[in-house]
């Protein structure tokens, strides 16, 4: 039974095969962008817990 790093191994083999050097290098330019988009919306959200929050029952 092949174990985990044998599997990615065929994995990418598959994914060359059939889907083309240039859709992986694709994915992974998404996949980078993906993860930028969220470290940003993680720092945006403390910012706004930090902000001082206005008290409108006055």
């Amino acid at each position: 039974m092949p174990g985990i790093p044998e599997l990615l191994i065929i994995l990418v083999i598959v994914l060359v095969l059939f889907g083309g050097a240039g859709r992986i290098s694709r994915l992974g330019g998404e996949l980078g962008a993906g993860i930028a988009n969220f470290r940003r919306g993680l720092k945006e959200g403390d910012n706004e817990e930090n902000k001082p929050k206005l008290n409108d029952e006055n």
